[in-house]
């Protein structure tokens, strides 16, 4: 049986949504924060050598790291409908999206918390910089396509938006400025099976998605 070890509000939030959108079985057990810390408790630390979110486990089998977690349901649960391979016409737009999620945007949501930790100030904005171009990049696809890989939904799609809503939990920002990205997150919203993931993994969160 597959388990989702799930943190609230946590990339976490991600795995729960594909097993919902693949129709996987799982078992989701859930873990709240420390209210003093906001940090992961010592039970859902114990559970992988590195101690973040999110983790599964498959029988004996340990896995952490959200984009690991994503491809190994998707080539070991029938999810080749979300991804996109070699000979697609979108495959290189998919690893781009995929990757770029972990990869650049939430380094970049990181250091724009560090940066409102210590007080910003004129000098911070070199540092926040790479976010604005993040924003400007994302604005401008979906100015042109329905979702960040193409024409249709993919695990891209469910890569980043956690750095485009719930991450903003913990690095504030206004996405005012920014309208195919707010309708961008109403389609994705609408989804029945991101409906069903976060009734169960956050029942008394909401996302932000404006």
């Amino acid at each position: 049986m597959l388990t989702v070890h799930h943190l609230g509000i946590s990339q976490s939030d991600r795995i729960v949504w594909l097993c919902e959108e693949l129709g996987i079985e799982y078992d989701l057990r859930r873990y709240e924060r420390d209210p003093a810390t906001r940090l992961a408790p010592e039970a859902y630390r114990a559970l992988h050598p590195f101690g973040t979110a999110p983790v599964i486990t498959d029988g004996k089998f340990v896995l952490g790291e959200s984009a690991a977690i994503v491809e190994y349901l998707i080539a070991t649960r029938g999810g080749e409908a979300l991804a996109r391979r070699a000979g697609d016409p979108d495959f290189a737009d998919y690893l781009f999206w995929f990757n770029f999620a972990n990869s650049s945007m939430m380094p970049a949501l990181m250091t724009s918390m560090v940066v409102g930790l210590l007080g910003g100030g004129d000098r911070a904005r070199p540092l926040l910089a790479r976010g604005d171009r993040a924003y400007a990049m994302i604005e401008a696809r979906l100015g042109s396509l329905p979702y960040l890989a193409g024409q249709s939904f993919s695990a891209a799609d469910i890569m980043m938006h956690f750095p485009l809503t719930t991450g903003r939990v913990f690095a504030p920002r206004d996405i005012s400025g920014y309208p195919n990205i707010l309708a961008y997150l109403q389609r994705i919203a609408a989804r029945p099976a991101y409906v069903r993931a976060m009734a169960k993994a956050e029942p008394d969160f909401t996302a932000p998605l404006t």
